[in-house]
């Protein structure tokens, strides 16, 4: 019998967008703790990412990305196999977040939510997967939600009755979690695993301030960055080698 793996990512490379804070900046931190050399994508600079990834001893680039742009994501990609020479691990974690109702989504916000998450994740696994194909390896890691299949989770304002996760970003991590399932099919006999993650409600700049009902989970507390870090660790790793087309509930138990 095997003794039990654990993850052991040194000398790999890893794409993180979304990597400038929150879920992608502990996504970031944790794949380099054990040992990958980081890409970070945002659409500013990831500084503060960059300076932790490197205190842990890691090599960190950082390519300042509108994953919404084929042109802007292709470079990414590019730039990553210039100068890191290779890329294992994607984590496609950019997104955006409207709470509004079906009758006060108006363009803008549909298509800012659809086109950062759902189309940026396409563009992302459309631009790596050559080098994938030719390497015969690769994971991709997709951050969908909880909203993306219940449609939309309970998240009040503090004073607010009501609220929800909008329609756009729930349509579009529901999109996300068909788009992971499909790639997963065509993908797997070259070598390459396509997973998703779903959080539940995460303490992260774009929740505070909201009420995620965490009494009323069997794990009554708000989710960390860092627990959806170590399940995207698992993912990235040798120990999920036997696993793809999956989606990774991290959410407390929320149903």
């Amino acid at each position: 019998m095997q003794s039990s793996q654990r993850a052991n990512l040194s000398g790999q490379v890893a794409i993180v967008t979304g990597a400038a804070r929150g879920i992608g900046q502990a996504c970031a931190c944790a794949l380099a703790a054990e040992g990958a050399d980081i890409v970070t994508a945002d659409l500013g600079p990831s500084d503060a990412t960059l300076a932790r990834v490197r205190e842990l001893g890691r090599r960190a680039l950082d390519v300042p990305t509108d994953v919404t742009r084929r042109d802007s994501v292709a470079r990414l990609v590019e730039q990553a196999v210039a100068q890191m020479g290779r890329i294992d691990i994607v984590i496609n974690n950019a997104g955006t977040l409207a709470r509004v109702g079906v009758e006060d989504t108006t363009d803008e916000i549909w298509d800012r939510d659809v086109d950062t998450t759902l189309r940026g994740t396409f563009y992302m696994i459309q631009a790596v997967l050559p080098h994938m194909k030719e390497r015969r390896y690769g994971k991709i890691v997709n951050i969908s939600s909880i909203s993306g299949k219940i449609g939309g989770v309970s998240s009040r304002a503090a004073g607010s009755t009501k609220g929800r996760s909008g329609p756009a970003y729930a349509a579009a991590k529901g999109g996300v979690l068909a788009l992971t399932k499909w790639v997963a099919k065509d993908a797997g006999r070259d070598g390459i695993y396509v997973n998703a993650v779903a959080p539940g409600g995460v303490d992260t700049d774009m929740t505070r301030g909201f009420d995620y009902g965490v009494d009323s989970i069997p794990i009554p507390r708000i989710g960390q960055p860092e627990d959806i870090a170590q399940a995207v660790v698992y993912l990235a790793s040798q120990m999920s080698n036997y696993v793809t087309g999956s989606v990774l509930d991290v959410n407390g138990g929320l149903i």
